[in-house]
């Protein structure tokens, strides 16, 4: 299995403590107009769900050493298999990412956003018949706090002092004010558990639309239709499988040949290849992941903010979206936030390639010399071709840039974060606070640009503890833009997430920045033969 530890492309978010797209799901909505299908590139369409049939799934992301602990969940498979069987407190609406409750039937904060008090539904059973309790709610997230749990989710919970049941509620006291509280609680590895999993952390019992009814890790899974299910609005197929496919081939042969209804992880140089399969369909969502270069502000040359302008404006972002991701994406704009996040900035000129104004930086620069950047396709699928893209368009400017390919192995270890120069990757993040926090806070363990200003992190501190959203919108407008002319991060495109299913599956939700419809593919989808 692959080492995740350094990748930033891990699927688990946990604040501070991993680098791949955090991911959080919702179910929470009326279907008729919520599923209105985009089952093509750009195509939706509303249709009544049909109940029935065995839906089967090819996926990317399993490996033997899998476990069904939710604390330790990682890579794709587990996080479909995690909300088949289980619900969190908190969901997303896939529109416009914003909290939406399931277990916890609302919330409200305190006026300083540190103390929150939770309601919770009292008509939800486990998948063994036991009335779910606040009391399991507790033994779940105290379970993830416990630094020996080694859970995903430890990072976010750090920042919860005190959880506990008054009145039947759950309340939940911050160690400083966080108005992201409720959507960092939609976290995939804290699903409900009975006494929170402590007694046998990875029994899959929990209170989802499916019962796991065998598991064979890295291998197989499936699941039939939990007939108590508290929720109308989800589980329309009578059992789902998953088998995983590591291989891009074998993927796509499965499901032009008929052997499966759903893959993911669709390489983008395939897609024409796969639109000439019969009775196939392109999914396609737009993400919050980017590729990106980096570089040091504090390391010589790049700590002089001319050069880094310079580099900035020398790249031709449309040519790495045309010819590296095959127009899956979306054009970057030197800050790590796009529209897929709530309150995300409006109104920031996009900097396009401009050779001349390259030419002026890099000239008040004073720097002549060639320009080292280290690349690989570790980083992400391409880095390679995307930085001689980038060496071309910056020979324009007279610029010059030495490209170096390291080996694949231990590039996150000893290339990036390491050196000044470099191609990376970054999977999204649930909220603005969580994407600043991991990687531009002074404080940052994973600051990889080495961006370090005390009125940026003052400015997140107040924009994390800010409940109105217009004063909060406003915050991080100041600090994209703090980030984009002064920062060392040069982001020329967001990846979309590409996948691919049968004619047959109708239903499919485009949940907003996330893959595979937010890990809920599996509950939301129906087959239509």
């Amino acid at each position: 299995m692959t080492d995740f530890t350094k990748r930033p492309d891990r699927l688990i978010i946990p604040a501070s403590i991993n680098r791949r797209g955090f991911l959080a799901g919702t179910a929470a909505l009326g279907l008729a107009a919520t599923f209105g299908g985009t089952m093509a590139v750009g195509e939706a369409r509303a249709q009544e769900p049909k109940r029935g049939g065995h839906f089967k799934m090819g996926l990317k992301g399993g490996a033997a050493t899998d476990t069904l602990d939710p604390a330790t969940y990682s890579a794709s498979v587990l996080f479909v298999i995690g909300h088949l069987w289980g619900d969190t407190l908190v969901e997303t609406d896939p529109k416009t990412g914003a909290a939406l409750p399931s277990i916890a039937s609302s919330w409200e904060p305190s006026a300083d956003a540190s103390v929150w008090t939770f309601k919770i539904r009292n008509d939800i059973s486990f998948h063994d018949g036991r009335k779910m309790t606040v009391a399991d709610i507790i033994a779940t997230l105290k379970r993830h706090s416990d630094e020996g749990s080694k859970s995903g989710a430890l990072g976010l919970m750090r920042s919860i002092k005190t959880i506990e049941e008054k009145a039947g509620d759950l309340v939940l006291t911050l160690t400083e004010g966080n108005a992201d509280l409720p959507l960092l609680l939609t976290d995939y590895h804290l699903i409900i558990q009975p006494n929170g999993g402590i007694d046998d952390p990875a029994s899959p019992i929990g209170t989802g639309p499916y019962k796991l009814t065998s598991y064979e890790a890295g291998v197989r899974s499936t699941f039939e239709k939990n007939a108590e299910d508290w929720r109308s609005d989800r589980g329309f197929v009578d059992s789902v499988e998953i088998i995983v496919m590591n291989d891009a081939t074998a993927r796509i042969a499965a499901l032009s040949s008929g052997q499966v209804h759903f893959i993911n992880n669709i390489d983008p140089k395939t897609v024409p290849l796969l639109k000439r399969a019969r009775r196939v369909e392109i999914l396609r969502s737009s993400g919050k992941g980017f590729y990106s270069f980096l570089m040091h502000c504090d390391t010589a040359p790049f700590d002089n903010n001319d050069l880094r302008l310079a580099l900035k404006y020398s790249i031709d972002r449309q040519a790495i979206l045309d010819r590296v991701l095959g127009g899956f994406g979306t054009l970057g704009n030197d800050y790590p936030v796009n529209g897929n996040y709530a309150l995300a900035p409006e109104g920031i000129e996009q900097r396009a390639y401009d050779p001349d104004k390259a030419a002026f930086h890099y000239k008040k620069s004073g720097h002549e010399r060639p320009i080292l950047l280290r690349t690989s396709d570790a980083a992400f699928s391409g880095a390679v071709d995307a930085a001689v893209l980038y060496q071309e368009s910056a020979k324009a400017a007279g610029i010059e840039i030495e490209v170096r390919r390291e080996p694949e192995d231990g590039y996150w270890t000893n290339v990036w974060n390491v050196q000044p120069f470099c191609a990376s990757y970054w999977g999204g993040r649930p909220t603005q606070d969580s994407r600043y926090s991991t990687s531009y806070l002074s404080t940052a363990e994973w600051n990889d640009t080495h961006f370090k200003r005390e009125d940026f992190d003052k400015l997140l501190l107040q924009a994390r503890s800010e409940l109105d959203d217009a004063k909060r919108k406003e915050l991080y407008h100041t600090m994209a833009v703090m980030v984009r002319d002064e920062g060392g991060l040069i982001l020329p495109v967001f990846n979309d997430y590409i996948m691919a299913a049968s004619a047959s599956v109708k239903g499919f939700v485009d949940d907003i920045g996330n893959d595979m419809s937010n890990g809920y593919i599996g509950s939301r989808v129906w087959l239509d033969a």
